[in-house]
């Protein structure tokens, strides 16, 4: 298990902070350990994103911060404090009002996080009732005024309609409605755009950072498009393979990335890289939990690589910037002077932790 280490302060008092946040999952296969040591805080007013490849563990980081893991499969550890109070160990009871009334979730895919068989305006109230103690008239009425603000047409006919009635842009507005009636202090928003066509998406960031930074809600995003990130985020923090790689802001992470790994997401995408220049591809996948290498772990796919690579665990150490990456060659890197693998060189290897036990993970 690598040592916890704190990700850059959030810039005032944080209102969620997260620290030395470990996940394993009990398995047929023993207890695999998908996070390692997850640390970040954020303010109130504050968009910060958690971003990489499928795989990486962003989204389950985030569902671990208000419990929706299963907690018979799912072992947290570490810290998690919302406004001051701890809620790693809290029972489901406990969670209720921080659910929906003090963090909203805005999921993945609409259609299959909202009830099928319930009307969009009687799910919009229910998270009213249930939060701010209103009467079903009155939620009813302020669940239409939601759709409104979120620049759904005709809300008060949409308010009746079923999911499947709605397209998918709808959907998604109709998703960020329910997360703001609750009146959140903070709201996560995983792959928000996902789904959606490339002018839906861009009505949809800014619809959620505006109605966020009007409420002063924080905005925890989890997405693997830096385009999106680009134009949202103030903060970034890069995953992968269970660990943060890089943190900071998200102006100085995209204009130059420090990791390796960020540089080759930064660079893969068309309006990042060089013009002129060929995109860049990163080989291979992100390992599977129950094959993290050993040393760092992207030094599998990295073209950076040495063989201290295999074997050194890197810490996440700060730049004189405040960034925070986990890198034994990031002055190299920065600097210009680390020299790339050739493509015919064979690449370093690295033993795989493949056991339960060497995981560190406790049952």
């Amino acid at each position: 298990m690598s040592r916890p280490s704190k990700v850059e302060r959030a810039s005032s008092t944080p209102l969620l902070s997260v620290q030395g946040l470990g996940i394993s999952f009990r398995t047929s296969r023993g207890i695999l350990r998908v996070v390692d040591g997850v640390s970040f805080e954020l303010a109130a007013g504050e968009c910060l994103a958690i971003v990489g490849e499928s795989g990486s563990g962003k989204t389950v980081s985030a569902m671990a911060t208000i419990s929706l893991l299963s907690r018979k499969q799912a072992i947290i550890e570490g810290s998690v404090k919302f406004k001051g109070r701890e809620l790693v160990g809290l029972s489901e009871e406990e969670l209720r009002p921080v659910r929906g009334g003090g963090i909203g979730v805005i999921f993945q895919e609409p259609l299959s996080a909202l009830n099928p068989v319930t009307t969009i305006g009687e799910q919009i109230a229910e998270v009213i009732v249930a939060h701010r103690k209103l009467s079903w008239k009155e939620a009813h009425r302020l669940a239409i005024g939601y759709l409104e603000q979120v620049e759904i047409s005709q809300p008060d006919r949409r308010a009746k309609q079923y999911p499947h009635e709605l397209s998918g842009g709808m959907r998604q507005r109709a998703m960020i409605a329910m997360a703001l009636s609750g009146e959140p202090s903070m709201i996560i928003a995983d792959e928000p755009t996902t789904a959606l066509d490339v002018t839906i998406q861009a009505q949809v960031l800014d619809l959620l950072r505006r109605t966020t930074t009007e409420r002063g809600a924080a905005l925890l995003l989890i997405t693997h498009d830096l385009g999106v990130v680009a134009e949202t985020a103030d903060r970034i923090a890069v995953m992968y393979a269970g660990q943060i790689v890089e943190a900071g802001r998200a102006a100085d992470v995209l204009r130059g990335p420090a990791s390796p790994y960020t540089r080759d997401l930064v660079t893969s995408i068309p309006s990042f890289a060089a013009r002129g220049k060929k995109l860049n591809t990163i080989t291979g996948m992100v390992p599977s939990p129950d094959a993290f290498p050993a040393g760092c772990r992207f030094a599998p796919r990295c073209r950076f690589a040495i063989d201290a690579c295999t074997t050194a665990v890197p810490p996440l150490e700060p730049l004189e910037d405040g960034r925070l990456v986990r890198c034994i060659r990031t002055k190299e890197v920065l600097d210009g002077t680390a020299a790339a693998r050739p493509k015919s060189a064979p690449k370093p290897t690295s033993k795989s932790k493949t056991t339960a036990k060497s995981t560190g993970a406790k049952g």
